[in-house]
């Protein structure tokens, strides 16, 4: 007869695993809190790029004579290679793990970034966009899986939601400061020139921060990830427990199979949370893409100087962080489908009314404010919704291959939209197709995907 079977006696307390113990610790910045601020910066760094294709475009375009069609190719190349990037990244780690895969990706885009400065043609421009694309294109991904892994699940939404204010602080910085740069020296290398350094600089900061508790544990690195949650517990302030690490299948190694082989992964886990993580990705980035990049070259073409287009686009960007403060306010408070359903139809239907107001000075302000605004409530619901949504096992490479449908709609997607939509049917009514699209999107989330609020992170892949 066992203890816990006789009776007066009580069974034996079950001790918890290493992740209910990182999830369950709380909130401090010297520990969760620094890996957010690190993350961030790489993230912050993400959308400076994609904002400067809306800086070069314009400038490129009058520089070299280029066609809208030519001048597209500029966003479309990075753009792409942050799709590839993405799901590429995002699978190295899944595999070798969050922290170098993070400081790879920094690297990378500095060195050709700096290169893209330093040519005079098109062509090799093109390609030196691409492969600072594909550098860049993995640092939302391996964000969002360090960062969600290191925060307890109490705060994860409102985390992870706030992550995405990092994205207006790099979108503003590059609107402002290219706009300063390019009215002061004239030169369209400044801008790019502007971002090396600092993206240097975190690739070394970011060398500070230990590697997620969650993957060493599903890698089967038993005295490594209790060495890291070990110091957790120590930083926070929490009594020491005892835990207990869950046997795990022995880790596979990176190879290029490993691509294909996540990726049939990601659609047995469930193809219903894939199909509604791609159609929301796809969508709602679309529409953002396009704004990003080609309002400053809308806004000039309606006859606004060239200073205030790039001014008026960081100023978008800028009103964006008030916006991610109120989707992390809300995030555990209405939950995630409701909120992003909700406010990517409305910023999507919001730049077909600033396209038929074009004309209206004294709207269009206000409009690329409004747009601004709520658009940066959708997508910080998006990031921290589609990462959760994945166990730990394929969380990088679900995430990745999410975002990487996202950049192949934002670098094809404007391209099709200005050489072909807009001259068939008119801004305003391309504006409305896209829109019809993220209604589309939201809906089949509505219909196929679970709320994931308050929901524990799996950490293996479910059978």
């Amino acid at each position: 007869m066992s203890p816990s079977s006789i009776p007066g006696t009580s069974p034996a307390p079950t001790l918890p695993t290493g992740e209910e113990i990182v999830q369950d610790l709380p909130w401090r910045w010297n520990t969760q809190g620094r890996v957010f601020l690190v993350g961030g910066l790489g993230f912050m760094f993400d959308a400076w790029d994609v904002s400067l294709n809306g800086v070069l475009i314009p400038l490129l375009r009058e520089e070299w004579g280029l066609s809208a069609g030519q001048a597209a190719w500029i966003g479309t190349a990075n753009l792409i290679g942050m799709a590839l990037g993405a799901f590429v990244w995002g699978t190295v780690a899944d595999r070798i793990g969050r922290k170098r895969a993070f400081a790879a990706t920094l690297l990378v885009f500095s060195l050709f970034t700096l290169a893209g400065a330093l040519t005079g043609d098109i062509g090799w421009f093109v390609l030196f966009r691409f492969l600072a694309g594909f550098g860049l294109g993995g640092c939302i991904p391996v964000d969002y899986a360090l960062v969600g892994e290191f925060t307890p699940r109490r705060h994860r939404g409102t985390v992870l939601t706030a992550m995405d204010g990092w994205w207006p602080i790099g979108a503003a910085a590059c609107g402002f400061l290219s706009a300063w740069l390019v009215a002061t020296w004239g030169d369209w290398r400044l801008p790019l020139l502007a971002m090396v350094l600092p993206a240097l600089l975190v690739f070394l900061v970011r060398l500070l921060v230990p590697e997620s508790p969650l993957f060493l544990i599903q890698q089967g690195r038993e005295a490594e990830a209790r060495a890291v949650i070990d110091e957790m517990v120590r930083r926070t302030g929490e009594p020491v427990r005892d835990y207990v690490l869950p046997p795990v299948p022995a880790p596979r190694p990176l190879t290029v199979a490993a691509l294909g082989e996540q990726l049939t992964a990601l659609w047995r886990y469930s193809w219903r949370v894939t199909v509604v993580a791609w159609g929301l990705f796809f969508t709602i980035m679309l529409v953002y893409y396009i704004a990003l990049q080609w309002l400053p070259t809308f806004l000039i073409d309606a006859g606004y100087e060239q200073s205030r287009a790039f001014i008026m686009t960081g100023a978008m960007a800028a009103v964006g962080l008030l916006g991610v403060v109120v989707a992390a306010w809300l995030v555990e408070r209405t939950g995630r489908k409701w909120l992003l359903g909700l406010t990517a139809a409305v910023a999507s239907f919001l730049l077909a009314v600033l396209a038929a107001l074009l004309g209206v000075p004294p709207a269009v302000l206000p409009l690329v404010l409004a747009f601004g605004f709520v658009v940066q409530v959708a997508i910080p619901v998006l990031y921290a919704y589609v990462s959760e949504l994945y166990p730990t096992e394929l969380r990088g490479s679900g995430f990745g291959w999410a975002s990487a449908v996202s950049r192949i709609a934002a670098g094809v997607g404007p391209l099709l939209f200005v050489a072909w939509l807009v001259p068939a049917l008119g801004l305003v009514w391309s504006f409305v197709v896209t829109g019809v699209l993220v209604v589309g999107a939201v809906a089949v989330m509505a219909a196929m995907a679970p709320e994931t609020k308050g929901r524990e992170l799996e950490v293996t892949e479910a059978s």
